[in-house]
C-alpha cells in the first residue's frame, strides 16, 4: 500500500469494508476520546474569517457535526473517497435534524472546488492515508481562502521513553485483535499502527506546510502526545 494509485484503491476498499462499525471501532479504541479531539479541531476551524468549511475526508461526519455545533452560522462540507462511509454520515446528519452540512464523494488529491471557495478545511485521521501528501496539503491550500485556516488532527507516535514503547505494544499487539472482533476486519487495525509508524513526525508536517506556502504553522499534542493538531493560516 505504498504507491500512489494502488495506496489510494487499498485504502478506500479498506474503509468501504468497514464503515458500519468504524463509529464502534473509534469509540473502543479510545474510550470514547475521540470525540474531544474533534471538537478541539472545530473550535481551530471556525477561528477562521467567515465564510464555508470543508471536512475533507469526513467520513461519518462527526467532524463536520462538531464544526457546526462550534459555530453554528456555519455552512459545511464533508467530502470522503468511501461512498459507504458517506451513508454512514448521511443517517447521522438525518437523525441530528442536521440541514446544513452537505456530504459528496471526492477525491482529496483532486478536489471539485474552485480556487479559494472554503474559509477552512479540517480533516481528522487523512494525512497519513494520502497516496501523495504533499499534493493532498497543496489541494487544500489551493480550496483555502486567503487568510484562512487549515486544520489537520492525525495518530502520531508519542516518541516519550516507556511510554512509546507501551504506546506501540497497544497500537500494534491489540488494536488488530479488537479489531479483529469489534470491526470483523483484523488487516484494517493492522495498516493502522503501520500507517503511523511510516507517517511524518509533527515537527516534520510543520515543516512540509511551510515549504509549501502555509503562514502561522503551528501544533499541539493531545492525549499523552500519541495525537498532533496542526493548524496553518493560508
Amino acid at each position: 500500500m505504498t504507491s500512489g494509485s494502488s495506496k489510494a484503491e487499498a485504502v478506500q476498499r479498506m474503509f468501504t469494508r468497514i464503515a458500519g462499525r468504524y463509529d464502534l471501532m473509534n469509540t473502543v479504541m479510545t474510550g470514547g476520546r475521540h470525540h474531544a479531539w474533534r471538537r478541539i479541531a472545530a473550535r481551530a476551524a471556525v477561528e477562521a474569517p467567515p465564510g464555508p468549511v470543508l471536512d475533507l475526508a469526513t467520513g461519518t461526519a462527526d467532524l463536520a457535526l462538531a464544526v457546526r455545533r462550534a459555530d453554528a452560522q456555519r455552512f459545511v462540507a464533508g467530502v470522503d473517497f468511501s461512498e459507504a462511509m458517506l451513508q454512514q454520515g448521511r443517517r447521522k446528519l438525518d437523525a441530528a435534524s442536521e440541514h446544513h452540512v452537505a456530504l459528496a464523494a471526492g477525491d482529496a488529491l483532486s478536489l471539485p472546488f474552485r480556487t479559494g471557495t472554503f474559509a477552512a478545511v479540517v480533516s481528522a485521521f487523512l494525512l497519513r492515508n494520502l497516496a501523495d501528501l504533499p499534493a493532498g496539503l497543496d489541494e487544500m491550500r489551493r480550496i483555502t481562502r486567503p487568510g484562512g485556516r487549515i486544520v489537520a488532527l492525525e495518530i502520531v507516535r508519542p516518541r516519550l521513553r516507556g511510554w512509546d514503547a507501551i504506546f506501540g505494544l497497544y497500537f500494534h499487539r491489540i488494536v488488530p485483535t479488537v479489531g479483529a472482533v469489534v470491526a470483523r476486519d483484523r488487516q484494517a487495525y493492522t495498516y493502522l499502527p503501520r500507517s503511523v509508524d511510516g507517517f511524518v513526525t509533527p515537527p516534520q508536517l510543520t515543516t512540509l506546510m511551510q515549504r509549501l506556502g502555509l503562514r502561522d504553522v503551528r501544533y499541539r499534542r493531545l492525549a499523552l502526545g500519541t495525537i498532533a493538531l496542526h493548524t496553518a493560516t493560508v
